[in-house]
């Protein structure tokens, strides 16, 4: 794992920083903000960035990197959220908020989907009573199953960034790295042709309904449009190859829980379960703290979480997440502008 502690004078310099900006704009979310918070992140301390760049063009072995040392004021953030709709007009944490957003502008720019949580940028990922045995982030008593972020989408995200807010049962985020799985040369072969399919997760689902639909009649048309798609990719999931790059050291995208059995295909079943059981043999927990920040290349490393006993009490583990992309252009057919991050 590559770790960085932020020490005294640069925590100094970032701590003034939020705050200018969480004077000068209303959220982490404010256009205006987004326009211009890839070049507030180069007011942060050269050594953060030049930890951050080396995590993007190095593209170390771990295949995620972690930054400690902020402080989280538990008094000022407030309870953990019941739910991630109970958002309040202004954020206690838009602090937080934005030091996430300058880390991630550092490796990309930040995007969101019309179909998750609103469509918003940074979402909270927390346990949300009712949903305790589902395949979704805002579940708890059950293994949320190791994956790539948004494996079944073309446009997903090429970082996953989450900061830890709070974490008192010290509940681990599983990782693993593509880095040394072992596979023979024929089994690599076969995961590399378009053999297998991915169907959207829980996430995206029409009965998670966005909020969105309460906007414009172009939110809500795109809205609509978007669930279409979803629903089309649902019920006929597109053939695609499992690993990708250069086969000495694959990318990998992936997600079991939401692949169908290749029942008339035995040859890519049993390189499928190959890869799988190799993946598996390499997950570790990695127990995030508060004012942690991690970020997974989504091309070499999977995550997952394993489960806990939430309480409800507010003081329940809380997330706050963002995906990042190295590519915005690719995804503009599918965003209102040049300027939008939410893809529709």
């Amino acid at each position: 794992m590559n770790h960085l502690r932020l020490v005294e004078p640069e925590l100094a310099s970032i701590e003034a920083l939020l705050r200018e900006l969480a004077t000068q704009y209303s959220s982490a979310e404010d256009e205006n903000f987004l326009k211009d918070v890839g070049l507030f992140a180069h007011e942060m301390p050269r050594r953060l960035r030049a930890f951050l760049n080396d995590f993007k063009r190095l593209e170390p072995p771990a295949g995620n990197c972690v930054i400690s040392g902020y402080a989280v004021n538990e008094a000022k953030i407030g309870r953990t959220p019941t739910h991630w709709k109970l958002r309040p007009a202004f954020s206690p944490t838009v602090e937080e908020e934005m030091y996430l957003l300058l880390l991630g502008s550092l490796l990309g720019d930040a995007l969101g989907w019309s179909t998750q949580q609103d469509g918003h940028l940074i979402h909270d990922v927390i346990p949300i009573q009712g949903h305790e045995h589902e395949q979704l982030g805002s579940s708890s008593e059950e293994l949320l199953t190791w994956h790539n972020e948004d494996a079944f989408h073309p446009y997903r995200c090429d970082y996953l960034g989450m900061m830890c807010l709070r974490n008192p049962d010290e509940v681990g985020t599983m990782l693993a790295s593509m880095t040394g799985v072992q596979l023979d040369n024929a089994v690599t072969r076969v995961l590399f042709e378009s053999r297998f399919t991915i169907r959207p997760d829980e996430s995206h689902m029409e009965k998670n309904g966005s909020d969105l639909r309460k906007d414009s009649d172009e939110d809500r048309s795109s809205l609509e449009a978007a669930y279409r798609q979803i629903n089309q990719m649902n019920s006929n999931p597109e053939k695609l190859a499992v690993l990708y790059g250069d086969p000495r050291s694959p990318y990998v995208r992936i997600d079991p829980y939401f692949m169908d059995s290749l029942d008339d295909d035995n040859e890519g079943q049993a390189a499928l379960n190959a890869l799988n059981a190799a993946i598996e043999g390499k997950i570790f927990d990695l127990v995030l703290q508060p004012g942690d920040c991690v970020f997974i290349d989504n091309h070499r490393t999977v995550h997952g979480r394993r489960p806990f006993k939430a309480k409800y009490d507010g003081n329940d583990r809380w997330l706050k997440r963002i995906n990042v992309t190295r590519d915005l252009q690719k995804s503009r057919g599918s965003r209102h502008s040049c300027t939008s991050r939410i893809i529709y």
